[in-house]
């Protein structure tokens, strides 16, 4: 079991949360996730790490509640403990000094960015960031992508915050601008096709993340299987990270439309009676409680 050490939200339904998992912490590297799982009955989920204290054996994770299970975990609080906690899991990030780096998050996707981020900084480069939401409500981690990049530009849809208009058109304007050596673009599956086919005249290296396709998290189910290269590969043992002009964008949007019926049907469940699954999951902290004063 793993305890909750801080628990708060970012954005609506967008929680941030800090866990007890000390060997994930010490091993996990940008770009990994992890498996949870938050009572005996749940489903297995893949969430990446947004950060990590190996000294605090914590792990940081950011959740956007769309889902039966993503919904449910952002009711629990600083306290509370999750059942399962595996990883990390996933190639990491392809990290070296490459000059000057374009880093694009749209959305939550802009929480999968960051630990990639403040890699590339760390390594040497110059780091250009766009982050964007449609609403000012929907734009986070300003400040720690801030912290990280040489320029930051923040958009929204309806230019209630930072520039109005779409997070490519910033990217075109920076492309423009300046050399860029590589682009790492991470949101919604629309934006980060978008992001390919701009960068793809410019002959710029694209990284984009898959990972909103993953099901078990370990190639067994074949549910993130993709087209990339030609070739079928599984986004969460082959990446979650792939060559964007390489991602067969087309068969990438059908399969991640292949479980929204079924996935509709269980969140329209939970909502209606979401008690039970809310008592499962707090009945895990208690029983963590009770095994740390054994333990004592």
């Amino acid at each position: 079991m793993f305890r909750i050490l801080d628990a708060g939200f970012l954005a609506p339904d967008v929680k941030r949360f800090r866990i007890a998992a000390p060997r994930v912490a010490r091993r996990r590297k940008a770009g990994q996730f992890v498996i949870i799982r938050l009572h005996e009955h749940g489903e297995r989920i893949p969430l990446t790490i947004a950060d990590a204290d190996p000294q605090a054996g914590s792990v940081t994770l950011i959740v956007q509640g769309i889902g039966k299970t993503t919904k449910l975990m952002n009711r629990l609080e600083a306290g509370d403990a999750l059942l399962d906690l595996v990883g990390p899991l996933g190639q990491p990030s392809e990290v070296e000094r490459f000059g000057t780096v374009a880093v694009v998050g749209g959305g939550v996707g802009t929480a999968i960015a960051w630990p990639t981020a403040v890699a590339f900084k760390a390594a040497g480069n110059r780091v250009l960031s766009v982050i964007g939401g449609r609403t000012r409500d929907l734009v986070i981690l300003e400040e720690e992508m801030g912290r990280v990049s040489d320029r930051l530009v923040v958009t929204t849809d309806d230019g209630s915050y930072g520039r109005q208009g779409l997070v490519t058109t910033a990217l075109a304007e920076l492309i423009a601008a300046e050399p860029i050596d590589r682009v790492l673009a991470i949101g919604p599956v629309p934006m980060m096709r978008a992001v390919a086919e701009l960068t793809r005249p410019h002959g710029i290296k694209t990284i984009v993340s898959l990972n909103s396709i993953m099901v078990d998290g370990t190639g067994m189910c074949g549910g993130c299987r993709v087209l990339v290269g030609g070739e079928s590969r599984f986004a969460c043992v082959d990446g979650p990270e792939f060559d964007a002009h390489e991602v067969d964008f087309a068969v990438l949007q059908q399969r991640n439309a292949a479980y929204r019926k079924a996935e509709g049907a269980s969140l329209a469940a939970f909502l209606e009676r979401p008690d039970g699954d809310l008592a499962l999951a707090h009945a895990v902290a208690c029983r963590a409680d009770a095994t740390e004063e054994t333990a004592r």
